[in-house]
């Protein structure tokens, strides 16, 4: 008993440590936002003077460099909208391939796996020149293209959900004389909550944080058609950190305001979502 508890502790120094570990370039950025001198200071972790300017620059002072307005409310229209097709996408592929029987069902989940497996980024040269061929680059709607195209192959998890919802019901819905599309909107999803917050979080994650595809796509350098995270890491320029990195911590701040507020109120539902999920496949 002693040594279980003595184990215990040990797990939890342990936790705690490699918790302030990843929590010191989190805090840093947070308190360098603060910071009356523009540039970068390592000479010190916290900063010696403080002040709000930052954030007041930034939200009502735009300038050709720093449009962040601009950039977040594109960021926020490409997410929102990539959100929902892309949640539509996998919920429907993942009832399609729970609660229906049809031919070449299992090959084709299979092939979906296996191609969900492969990073995004090896596809970029041809998804670039396929959307130039559409004149679709420089375009927040070849954007959502990408980000929504090729959702449905993550239909793992939400299958893995469906599938604890019992048969029983969609076979009284089916007597009943109930379509497909009946029992996916009036049955399984009332009683799928968990798993839609989670698709969802997700679905919207993916757009927000993107830098990748957004730079391919976006490359004309349009500074107001450019999503966050183009426009700060424009900030870090050599011939622009010295003048807006206190401007690029703030930023960072800001842009985590939204997902985290959303994580913490969905939480409850989020982590029902992944446990629910993973208990058949």
């Amino acid at each position: 008993m002693k040594k279980k508890y003595i184990d215990m502790i040990w797990r939890h120094v342990l936790l705690a440590f490699l918790a302030f570990i990843w929590l010191i370039p989190i805090v840093w950025l947070f308190v360098t936002s603060f910071s009356t001198y523009p540039g970068r200071n390592t000479s010190t972790f916290f900063p010696e003077h403080w002040t709000l300017n930052n954030y007041k620059n930034l939200l009502f002072a735009a300038d050709s460099v720093a449009q962040f307005p601009n950039w977040f409310k594109n960021t926020f229209i490409v997410a929102c909208c990539s959100c929902i097709i892309s949640s539509a996408f996998v919920l429907m592929v993942a009832y399609a391939t729970s609660c229906m029987r049809f031919k070449m069902r299992k090959p084709l989940m299979n092939i979906g796996v296996i191609l969900n497996l492969f990073p995004g980024f090896l596809s970029m040269i041809a998804v670039y020149f396929i959307l130039r061929t559409l004149n679709l680059t420089n375009n927040h709607w070849g954007l959502v293209l990408v980000y929504s195209a090729s959702s449905g192959l993550g239909y793992l998890i939400a299958k893995g959900f469906f599938d604890t919802i019992p048969a029983s019901l969609r076979e009284a819905a089916y007597l009943d004389g109930a379509s497909e599309a009946t029992i996916f909107y009036k049955v399984v999803v009332p009683m799928s909550q968990p798993i839609i917050v989670y698709t969802v979080i997700s679905s919207f994650l993916a757009p927000w944080m993107d830098f990748v595809f957004a730079k391919m796509i976006l490359n004309a350098g349009i500074s107001s058609k450019w999503t966050v995270s183009i426009g700060l890491f424009n900030m870090l320029d050599k011939s622009l950190i010295n003048t807006y990195f206190t401007q690029f911590c703030a930023g960072g701040v800001l842009v985590s305001i939204p997902i985290s507020a959303l994580f913490v109120i969905m939480q409850k539902f989020y982590v029902e979502g992944v446990t629910g999920g993973s208990v058949k496949g």
